[in-house]
């Protein structure tokens, strides 16, 4: 009983603690610092990015962004409207570029002469774009840049 009692007073402390530390007002949260008794208007949805043109990447074997709306595409075990455009057949007449090779093998690399199934979900690696400012900063720095200080510092 007296184990329970001392874990008990602890995790209470331990709550009261974090409580205080979210009552804080140096915690800035995404409702932009209003009180959460108060109902905000929601944001505007932003636009998806619609300029059909390639973006940079970066870091190697990252999967290309999606440049066009998905709004309505299916895409489920019975149809993926992502290759109606993007399949080997297909690209010819749509100038889509085609799926990448990895994506008609299996998990033991062999070549399968369609889009393997567990590469068939394209959301899942492959996301739209919307011009917004971040929610958060980010400090990532892209390999290149880090060789050319690495060469700069030698």
């Amino acid at each position: 009983m007296n184990k329970f009692v001392k874990f008990a007073v602890v995790a209470v402390a331990g709550c009261l603690g974090f409580a205080g530390l979210a009552a804080s007002d140096n915690v800035i949260t995404l409702r932009g610092g209003s009180d959460i008794n108060v109902e905000v208007a929601a944001p505007v949805i932003p636009k998806v990015g619609n300029k059909d043109v390639k973006r940079g990447r970066n870091y190697p074997e990252q999967p290309p962004t999606i440049p066009h709306h998905i709004r309505d595409y299916e895409i489920s075990t019975n149809a993926n409207k992502c290759l109606s455009c993007h399949a080997r057949t297909r690209t010819e007449d749509s100038q889509a570029p085609m799926v990448s090779v990895t994506h008609f093998m299996d998990r033991d690399f062999q070549v399968l002469a369609t889009v393997s199934p567990r590469r068939y979900n394209c959301t899942q690696c492959h996301v739209i774009q919307k011009d917004i400012k971040p929610l958060v900063g980010n400090t990532f720095v892209d390999v290149e840049k880090v060789l050319e200080a690495g060469k700069a510092k030698q």
